[in-house]
């Protein structure tokens, strides 16, 4: 089935959506605020970019002893993620400025992530979004053989073991972005004409596909090894530290707002309908957690907040924890799901557990 063919119920005799929408345009225009960044979105810009490149500064300039080296490349890992969640994740969901020009250098700095601006947009912004946790249509769900994040992906024997090996796999996310994902979703999105608004000419998008990792090449191998004559062993260990580190925060975060007990994976009719309308199909299939701890709550981005960024995509991050009352407030009057975890802990357990739950032999379960 294309993701064309999905088509999300439109009748909400309550209105929920309706309603929740006007509460919190009221909350902003009450409040004389805008939906995009303020400065605090901007100051820490600035420190997860510092994260980011001031160790990759430093090794390059410095002659360090390998521990210090190596946590660095930790600290630069960090970063990395922080860039993704916090300025990349806004910059492209529009959700950063009001000018579209500053969305667009934010987004883009997904290249020096190893990622590609078309590629993620699609898959994050149009599929994800819109199909969340629908089989074959919301690919973040998708791993493959190797994990089965859902009831309805075929089960393999060695899912038994998945609650123990996943999170050895989770730090490969990024490599995956390097070497081979964009390729294939580059291929796949422009064969289907997928896109996020307008669509790009082809040959446009694969000559930046192209250029943009030459350059990721340049920066983070070349420049290093033949330019500054750092030992290629160096190099590589190094990179590999920087991209695990990113590649296990970024992969936790997502799967504790998807892939866990309270989170639903609900199927089409034959025809291609929901049940529900798309509001409300985010409530059952997103689930939040640790919204009450701070430094969750600024590291990630508020991608610990997936309910209302999922409900309302084009509003910054830094205003999640003021319209999470709202949102709350109005699924519970309409009698709707608000699923949350208390902490990020209880989450990671949840996550876990699921996944040991997903990896037993479904035959067997209904004998």
């Amino acid at each position: 089935m294309k993701a064309s063919a999905i088509r999300f119920s439109r009748k909400d005799s309550a209105q929920f959506f309706k309603t929740l929408n006007k509460r919190v345009n009221d909350y902003f225009n009450q409040n004389n605020i805008k939906k995009t960044g303020n400065w605090k979105l901007y100051l820490k810009t600035a420190i997860m970019f510092s994260l980011f490149l001031t160790p990759y500064f430093l090794i390059l300039s410095l002659n360090l002893p390998n521990w210090a080296n190596l946590l660095l490349t930790v600290v630069m890992g960090i970063g990395m993620a922080g860039v993704g969640m916090n300025v990349m994740h806004d910059g492209n969901h529009g959700a950063y400025s009001s000018k579209r020009w500053v969305n667009k250098i934010m987004g883009g700095s997904i290249y020096i992530l190893a990622g590609n601006v078309y590629c993620w947009q699609v898959q994050h912004n149009v599929l994800h979004h819109t199909y969340t946790n629908i089989h074959e249509h919301d690919e973040d769900l998708e791993a493959g053989r190797i994990l089965r994040f859902h009831k309805h992906a075929k089960w393999q024997k060695h899912h038994r073991w998945q609650h123990y090996y996943s999170i050895f796999l989770y730090g490969l996310l990024t490599f995956n972005w390097a070497i081979t994902t964009d390729f294939k979703q580059m291929y796949r999105y422009t064969k289907r004409k997928l896109s996020y608004r307008k669509f790009p000419n082809p040959f446009v998008n694969w000559s930046v596909l192209v250029a943009s990792k030459s350059i990721y090449i340049t920066i983070w191998f070349i420049l290093p090894m033949i330019i500054l004559n750092i030992a290629w062993w160096k190099v590589l260990i190094g990179f590999f530290v920087m991209h695990y580190v990113a590649g296990v925060i970024l992969s936790v975060v997502f799967q504790l707002a998807h892939v866990v007990d309270e989170a639903e994976t609900p199927l089409p009719e034959k025809d291609g309908t929901m049940k529900n309308t798309w509001a409300i199909h985010q409530l059952l299939t997103t689930v939040n957690f640790g919204t009450k701890n701070r430094i969750v709550n600024w590291f990630t981005g508020g991608l610990n907040h997936q309910v209302e960024h999922h409900i309302f995509p084009h509003i910054s991050h830094v205003h999640y924890t003021k319209i999470s009352k709202i949102v709350k407030k109005t699924a519970l009057e309409f009698n709707l799901p608000y699923n949350e975890y208390k902490t990020t802990r209880k989450a990671i357990i949840s996550h876990f557990k699921h996944l040991k739950e997903l990896g037993k032999n479904p035959a067997l379960q209904y004998q």
